[in-house]
C-alpha cells in the first residue's frame, strides 16, 4: 500500500481514493488522509511554484512505479539501491525508472529495474523514521543521465538552502508536469517548525523547509523524494499540509542524517 498522508493539512502525495482517519495527539484530532492505491494505480504529485529542472541535470532521481503508474520519488544512493519513504510502500511489485526527464516520453538514457525486496525503517509508525530502502534486481549502469548521489555528512545548519524535485502534482490539483520539477527550499529551525504545526509531532529526526514564496513546495506524488543540499542528499520528502507549499505548515522531510547508521546497515547486509 502507498499512501500520502495529510495532517489538517498534511499531504503525503494525492491518489485516486482518499479515506480519512483520525488520529488523536493530547488533546487534538488530527486528519490524516492517506491516500491507496486501487487496482488501476495512482497519480504522482508535483513540485508547487517551481520550475522545470535542466535535462539530466539530477541524474539521481528515481521514479518509484506500480504497473507503469508513478507513485512516489527516490534517491539512487548505490547502483542497486534506492532511497524513499516508508509511506511509498506498496502490496505490489514496484519498478523503479532511472535517467529520464519525461516519464511519458521514450528517452535513450532510460533504465528500468523491478524491486525485489523493500526495507522500510522497522521504527516507522505511519508518522516518525519515515524512510526506506528499495534493493534493485541489478545495478544501474552509471552514465551522464543516471549517477548516485551522496548522503549529506553531519546534521544541516539549522537554515540551509537546498533544493528539492519531483514529479508530483504542479497547481495542488493534480496537474501532472511533463518534465521533472525543481524548487529552492530553505529549512527552517526546528522550534519554528514545531511552533508552526502545533500539536502535530515534528521529532528531531525530522526537517522541515519552506520555499521563498508562498504555496512553493512538494505536494502529491512527490513524496519519497530527496532534499538536496550542497549537493548532498540530506532528507526525504514525507508529509506536508493540506495546502501544498503553504509556509504556515511547513514541508516536512526525513532527516537522513538520523538513519546513516540504519542506512549503512542495509546496505552492507545486502
Amino acid at each position: 500500500m502507498s499512501n500520502h498522508r495529510k495532517i489538517t493539512g498534511v499531504t503525503r502525495g494525492r491518489q485516486p481514493h482518499v479515506y480519512a482517519i483520525t488520529i488523536s495527539y493530547a488533546s487534538s484530532s488530527i486528519a490524516f488522509l492517506l491516500l491507496l492505491i486501487c487496482v488501476s494505480g495512482a497519480d504522482g504529485s508535483r513540485i508547487i511554484g517551481g520550475r522545470d529542472a535542466a535535462p539530466h541535470s539530477l541524474p539521481y532521481m528515481a521514479s518509484v512505479q506500480l504497473r507503469g503508474r508513478h507513485l512516489c520519488g527516490g534517491a539512487l544512493v548505490r547502483e542497486d539501491f534506492v532511497l524513499t519513504a516508508a509511506h511509498c510502500e506498496t502490496r505490489g511489485i514496484p519498478t523503479v525508472v532511472l535517467g529520464v526527464d519525461s516519464l511519458t516520453g521514450t528517452e535513450p538514457t532510460k533504465q528500468q529495474f523491478l524491486v525485489v525486496k523493500s526495507f522500510p525503517h522497522p521504527g516507522y509508525d505511519g508518522h516518525k523514521n519515515d524512510i526506506m530502502l528499495l534493493k534493485l534486481n541489478r545495478r544501474a549502469q552509471v552514465s551522464q543521465a543516471v549517477q548516485v548521489i551522496s548522503l549529506k555528512p553531519g546534521r544541516l545548519n539549522q537554515i540551509s538552502q537546498c533544493i528539492t524535485a519531483g514529479w508530483g502534482d504542479i497547481g495542488d490539483n493534480n496537474t501532472l508536469p511533463k518534465t521533472l520539477q525543481e524548487v529552492n527550499v530553505t529549512t527552517l529551525p526546528h522550534m519554528i517548525c514545531k511552533r508552526r504545526w502545533g500539536q502535530v509531532p515534528i521529532t528531531q529526526s525530522m526537517v522541515c523547509g519552506v520555499g521563498s514564496h508562498s504555496l512553493q513546495g512538494f505536494c502529491s506524488g512527490d513524496s519519497g523524494g530527496p532534499l538536496v543540499c550542497d549537493g548532498d542528499a540530506a532528507g526525504v520528502i514525507s508529509f506536508s499540509g493540506s495546502r501544498c507549499g503553504d509556509p504556515q505548515t511547513p514541508d516536512v522531510y526525513t532527516r537522513i542524517s538520523s538513519f546513516r547508521s540504519w542506512i549503512q546497515r542495509v546496505l552492507n547486509d545486502n
